[in-house]
């Protein structure tokens, strides 16, 4: 009896092959995962055999002393990746609001090649532009009326002290919020894209606002999609370096918590010192802190998959 479709052949040897491939696939990505993480223990092991958690939240950081500690590296990761969450976020909902429900067709395709485009444009220039223009602008008519305003008052002079130089926390986490906006952005774009249009216009033909829409059907919709966009904006915050470097100020003391204030980060730390690092125990403390950025990018990442259980979870109670 012949094949009554001659043009489909059944090779089992095939599917074993493909099975194997790709269980290789990911076995080398969970080798390669665990690689990373062992190197980074070695190389770090005399810092860690030193100062152990204590590294953590000491403050000193003198290579002429020899001795080290991260938390000024630590904060001033996390206090510009946040500023720059709290700046990108909502201006990120907003294109992409605009882009998927108001936007007129002839202006949607132009603004959102643009705001891709953003994207491409090398941290190094986001850096110089924000030393050259951004940071004197910043300190002329924005540190400057709110140090004026504010003098005198307790914790909320505090706040907004420091000299007038514009850089600082506050301008690293404003130019990591202008990079980052062109992902967030055009992720939330697209998840809000696949939003199937006949549950939007049934929402329409009941009543409901644009904002309703969006807020009712759209975001429950794509809530997994608009959680990884952030994620993908804040690791890019978290692992940007050059762009950082320029703005933050590299001051490896922390004098106050304020938003003007000079300071630095685990990856503009790196950048300076590590080709300058001798071998030995400052070595070792940047290998640390290299190891602790690691660490902290995957408490982000285990905390968007809770976020995402719960919200799932959550789901299925109302239903």
């Amino acid at each position: 009896m012949k094949n009554p479709n001659p043009r489909r052949v059944t090779l089992p040897w095939a599917d074993w092959v493909f099975a194997m491939v790709a269980r290789g696939a990911a076995l080398l990505t969970l080798s390669l995962l665990l690689a990373i993480i062992g190197s980074l223990i070695v190389g770090a092991w005399p810092a860690i055999r030193e100062y152990g958690f204590s590294f953590l939240w000491r403050t000193e950081w003198d290579p002429v002393q020899d001795s080290y500690g991260g938390l000024v590296m630590i904060y001033g990761t996390l206090a510009t990746s946040i500023i720059a969450l709290l700046i990108a976020v909502p201006v990120s909902f907003g294109i992409a609001l605009f882009l998927t429900e108001l936007s007129p067709s002839w202006l949607k395709r132009p603004l959102g090649i643009a705001v891709e485009l953003l994207a491409a444009v090398p941290s190094i220039v986001y850096g110089m532009w924000g030393l050259l223009v951004f940071g004197p602008i910043l300190a002329t008519y924005v540190q400057q009326p709110l140090q004026a305003l504010t003098v005198g008052i307790p914790y909320l002079g505090a706040f907004f002290s420091g000299a007038p130089v514009g850089i600082g926390i506050l301008s690293a986490g404003i130019i990591l919020a202008i990079m980052i906006i062109p992902f967030i952005a055009s992720v939330m774009r697209d998840v809000f894209d696949v939003t199937p249009p006949m549950l939007k216009e049934s929402a329409y033909g009941l009543g409901s606002t644009t904002w309703e829409v969006v807020s009712k059907v759209v975001l429950p919709y794509t809530k997994t999609g608009v959680v990884g966009a952030i994620m993908l904006g804040l690791g890019r915050a978290l692992g940007e370096t050059m762009a950082v470097t320029f703005v933050i100020g590299n001051m490896n003391q922390l004098n106050s918590l304020s938003v003007f204030e000079a300071a630095n980060s685990i990856t503009s730390a790196l950048a300076n010192e590590f080709a300058e690092a001798g071998e030995g125990l400052h070595q070792a403390s940047l290998i640390y802190l290299g190891l602790v950025l690691f660490f902290i990018t995957f408490v982000v990442l285990a905390f968007s998959k809770v976020l995402l259980a719960r919200m799932k979870k959550s789901e299925g109670a109302r239903s």
